[in-house]
């Protein structure tokens, strides 16, 4: 029987952390659009003992993502499974984020369910934002059930809408799509869940905390329990916990690592 593989989609600060605490012992697959940050985290996994294969992808491409959980099949057991691609909106337009953000993690979810081994298990990384801008229940409903090449299509997602509201429209479309997918994992055998990170101290986090939503999010983090910034290690840790044997019994389920921040937000709306 062929090695156990773990497939890490994203190889930004989470996803790099991600692939060293789930590499070892294990066929390690990254994939990420970007082919010159790509080839340099394999080479730096591979320096670090990890038998890794890359392969760049365009999540927001049916076909790109089909072919990546192709790949990952043929190297063996696809055992554990973490998607961390996206954009912030410092980084691209409404369009991008909603094609890559929303779009790319509903194909991610479909494209890996139909290839996750009997016993594995998934985690999608959504975001706090998806805990501070509630949505109507019919529109997460629709973002949840409607087929994915239909999503773009959705008359409530408003392409002239900043790239913030984009965002968090998108990623409580992550964990609406992973809640709605369980059902198909777990028919396989697998589980798939989500985490919500806070403000993680990586390239991108450190360039919104730069931008013009940085003071509200320093505000964030000062009202939190903890009163930090998360680390990558944080979040990878949250991810080995959700992908191993420890949760075989937690599916469908967003994971809130943000040190608090949601819960003082909400505490100082009440008070």
């Amino acid at each position: 029987m062929g090695r156990d593989v773990a497939v890490v989609i994203g190889v930004g600060g989470m996803g790099r952390a991600i692939a060293r605490r789930i590499g070892g012992g294990r066929r390690l697959l990254v994939a990420d659009f970007d082919k010159a940050n790509l080839d340099s985290v394999v080479e730096v996994l591979t320096g670090e003992g990890h038998d890794v294969t890359g392969r760049q992808v365009d999540v927001s491409d049916a076909g790109s993502v089909g072919a990546l959980a192709e790949t990952a099949a043929g190297l063996g057991r696809v055992t554990q499974v973490a998607h961390t691609a996206g954009v912030s909106p410092t980084q691209a337009a409404t369009d991008a984020v909603l094609e890559i953000d929303l779009l790319g993690t509903a194909l991610v979810l479909d494209a890996f369910g139909e290839v996750v081994a009997e016993g594995g298990a998934g985690v999608v990384i959504a975001s706090m934002a998806a805990h501070l801008a509630p949505l109507p229940d019919d529109q997460v409903a629709a973002l949840a059930g409607t087929p994915a090449g239909e999503l773009l299509s959705l008359p409530f997602l408003d392409r002239d809408a900043p790239p913030g509201h984009a965002y968090a429209l998108a990623k409580r479309g992550n964990i609406a799509r992973v809640q709605a997918a369980a059902g198909m994992w777990g028919r396989r055998g697998a589980r798939i869940n989500s985490i919500s990170p806070g403000v993680i101290s990586t390239p991108m986090g450190r360039a919104e905390l730069a931008g013009e939503s940085g003071a509200g999010m320093r505000a964030l983090v000062e009202r939190s329990g903890t009163g930090r910034l998360g680390t990558p290690d944080d979040i990878a840790d949250a991810a080995a916990f959700l992908l191993g044997p420890a949760a075989s019994f937690i599916s469908g389920v967003d994971l809130l690592v943000d040190g608090g921040a949601v819960a003082g937000a909400r505490a100082a709306v009440s008070a």
